[in-house]
């Protein structure tokens, strides 16, 4: 069914424009990202790692499906959007994981961060801006010095789709 289509689709998933400003927001989103999913999988930067993680979602009433999701979203999707591969995918899976964590979490705490102490958590305005940062590149692709941009323009060309226009344009008048 989806035969015919299909190297379009692939085309259009990793398709994406040279254009250094998506390059800076994906590895900007990114590293910021790596390292707050290397708290989680790894236990880096003091985080409590894979297994602690996965039992504090729980107690959340995360499903612990859900929450490997999550940990591999954050971590690997933010591997992935410093090298531009599946540019679209990381920065939709960092955007849900945002959003999760604004509801589930944050959204109690008010806007602001917690940088006085004074609040019982901290608030949404860092998920905010990691979703300001990642819609961009799920809308426009992973930009200049991407994997994408490599496959999209080296392995698959565009399929091209023949319309009435480009038939009138190819037409023989004598």
């Amino acid at each position: 069914m989806f035969a015919p289509f299909l190297p379009m689709m692939i085309h259009k998933f990793f398709d994406t424009h040279w254009d250094r400003t998506l390059t800076f927001l994906r590895v900007a989103i990114g590293s910021v990202m790596l390292v707050h999913g290397s708290q989680k999988m790894l236990g880096l930067f003091g985080g409590p790692g894979f297994s602690a993680t996965v039992a504090m979602f729980s107690q959340m009433g995360i499903a612990w499906p859900l929450a490997v999701a999550a940990i591999v979203a954050e971590f690997f999707g933010s591997l992935f959007l410093v090298a531009g591969f599946l540019g679209r995918a990381s920065a939709l899976g960092i955007i849900v994981v945002m959003i999760v964590a604004v509801a589930k979490v944050h959204f109690a705490n008010g806007f602001f961060m917690n940088w006085a102490g004074t609040q019982p958590g901290e608030g949404f305005e860092y998920h905010l801006l990691a979703i300001a940062l990642a819609v961009p590149v799920v809308v426009s692709g992973a930009g200049a010095w991407s994997v994408d941009y490599w496959l999209a323009h080296r392995l698959w060309t565009p399929v091209r789709i023949e319309r009435r226009a480009d038939r009138l344009e190819h037409a023989h008048v004598h």
